[in-house]
């Protein structure tokens, strides 16, 4: 007996309703993204390893999907590495490609790469899948599309500025209400950890208070214990765990705690200019909010963070992010270009619209009209119809086969068409078309200028 098929955990198929519905997120946000100058770019699924290696920290290598050499790679294997049971070491020798873990390191290598071709500011959108070797869960799967949007090539504030305004611009469109833009700046974490003598353990405290709202205060300071903040520092930073309010209330507290920073005050200055501008310009129909403790994973960060999270309505974790990096292409030695940018995370927008039922009806809509197959002659008729309304952007399909009545309006029922039309004898001879509502059950005979009319 034939093994019964299956996927990769952490991968899915998608129905053509479920397509239809992805699509509309898509060019909901496809449209956003032209509509403020970004072009379009593709980049290949795999990349060398040595492009995306190293890029991620520890937990990102990790997660990254290699892809074994072609033919016979054992025998180019480092038999030291494999004698030895060494697995990142066999790695180096049998793999040297790998699918990408993200857009925005391949972003940063295209930018190298083409750079004499690049008019700069250069505004990028990439709407394309990627991989990661994470332990699958609700919002999180292996294979996953995300859409970017940057700019490389402006230390404009205004860039983060049309960055919060492009996420409302897309939230407002889908008519996802509720949505909470959160806002911070690596400058002030720095700022921070230079106030608590925790400069050079940076990484260790923003990786943990990222954690704040998923374990809790106390699991925070235990976290910054073990990797040696002293607990003077970890007092000076009680004020943080507390901090609420306005935007502006938040930005007079951190006055008073970074003080003595000037990179933390340098931060401060850049998110009051944003909220400034935000307060100014108005959103739609999310909402800007000043999270200090939002430091995020991904080490390249420099200036602004971005987090945007859903409705209360909704269980979900973020639905989009970003931040600008004043070095990402330094990776690939082309020094000092700058860059902003953010991500719209597709598959958990879906859920959310899916759960809040936020899909328009019409989303999922395919065929309009169903012409029933009588025979050879009904068959040729009928398609010299459908070729005229599908030229008025109807759409129409003829059923394959001349099988019985019954199957054939069962079929229209089963795929939701809203119309059918009967061509037999009598309205060949008379030039007409009877159209039948599938849902009142009320048919007319027509003709086709009338049927054209109808269906639009």
């Amino acid at each position: 007996m034939a093994q019964k098929p299956s996927i990769p955990k952490g991968t899915r198929d998608f129905n053509p309703e479920q397509v239809a519905k992805r699509n509309y997120i898509f060019n909901t946000i496809r449209s956003a993204f032209e509509t403020f100058g970004f072009q379009p770019i593709e980049t290949p699924s795999f990349e060398n390893s040595s492009t995306l290696m190293g890029k991620y920290g520890e937990e990102g290598d990790r997660l990254i999907f290699k892809i074994l050499n072609s033919g016979d790679y054992l025998s180019k294997a480092n038999v030291e590495a494999y004698s030895e049971k060494d697995s990142n070491k066999l790695t180096l020798s049998i793999s040297e490609k790998a699918l990408r873990y993200d857009l925005t390191v391949p972003f940063a290598r295209y930018v190298v790469q083409h750079q004499n071709e690049i008019e700069f500011p250069f505004k990028r959108y990439q709407i394309q899948p990627v991989w990661r070797a994470d332990r699958p869960q609700k919002g999180r799967f292996r294979e996953f599309y995300q859409c970017d949007a940057d700019v490389v090539g402006s230390k404009s504030l205004w860039q983060e500025v049309e960055f919060i305004q492009l996420y409302d611009a897309v939230f407002s469109t889908l008519k996802l209400e509720g949505v909470t833009i959160k806002i911070n700046n690596r400058k002030i974490l720095s700022g921070i950890a230079e106030v608590i003598w925790a400069s050079d353990k940076l990484i260790d405290f923003t990786v943990a208070l990222d954690k704040l709202d998923k374990i809790g205060e106390e699991k925070v300071k235990e976290e910054m214990r073990s990797k040696g903040i002293s607990e003077d520092g970890i007092s000076r930073l009680q004020p943080l765990f507390t901090l609420s309010g306005s935007f502006e209330s938040q930005i007079t507290s951190l006055k008073t705690i970074l003080s003595a920073s000037e990179e933390g005050k340098k931060g401060i200055d850049e998110l009051e200019f944003i909220n400034k501008a935000i307060s100014e310009l108005g959103l739609s129909t999310a909402t800007l909010q000043l999270d200090v403790t939002l430091a995020r994973g991904l080490n390249y960060y420099t200036g602004a963070i971005f987090e945007v999270s859903a409705s209360d309505k909704v269980k979900m974790g973020s639905i989009g992010g970003g931040g600008r990096y004043d070095d990402l292409t330094g990776i690939f030695g082309m020094k000092d270009v700058s860059g902003v940018g953010i991500s719209f995370g597709l598959d958990r927008i879906y859920l959310v619209l899916e759960e809040l039922g936020l899909f328009p009806e019409t989303v999922t809509k395919n065929i309009e009209v169903l012409f029933i197959n009588f025979g050879e002659q009904e068959a040729l008729f009928s398609l010299k119809a459908i070729k005229q309304l599908r030229l008025q952007g109807i759409n129409a399909e003829l059923y394959p086969d001349a099988a019985k009545m019954k199957k054939q309006m069962n079929h229209a029922n089963k795929r939701k068409i809203p119309f059918v039309v009967l061509v037999g004898e009598e309205e060949i001879n008379s030039n007409k078309y009877t159209l039948k509502n599938m849902q009142s059950g009320v048919q007319a005979k027509i003709s086709i200028d009338e049927l054209i009319h109808k269906l639009k």
